[in-house]
């Protein structure tokens, strides 16, 4: 068989190892990172419904909701 014929089994075993290492990568992500990413999406969540709600409620609900993103990033 040609040397060349090889190309799509390789980049297929190159392919696979890169999505091992991402789901690795992804698994020790949420150890470690995902109780704090879960507050951000919840905070993220809340600016996104304050914003949709509108008026002057939702500019000093905004204004809570990005101090407390602020803080969460400053963790």
């Amino acid at each position: 068989m040609p040397r060349n014929a090889y190309g799509p089994w390789v980049w297929s075993a190159y392919r696979a190892y890169n999505e091992l290492l991402r789901e690795k990568l992804r698994k020790r992500f949420e150890e470690k990172e995902g109780p704090w990413m879960d507050r951000l999406a919840d905070e993220l969540v809340a600016l996104v419904d304050a914003r949709w709600e509108g008026g002057r409620k939702a500019e000093k609900t905004e204004s809570d909701i990005l101090a407390r993103i602020d803080r969460l990033l400053e963790e």
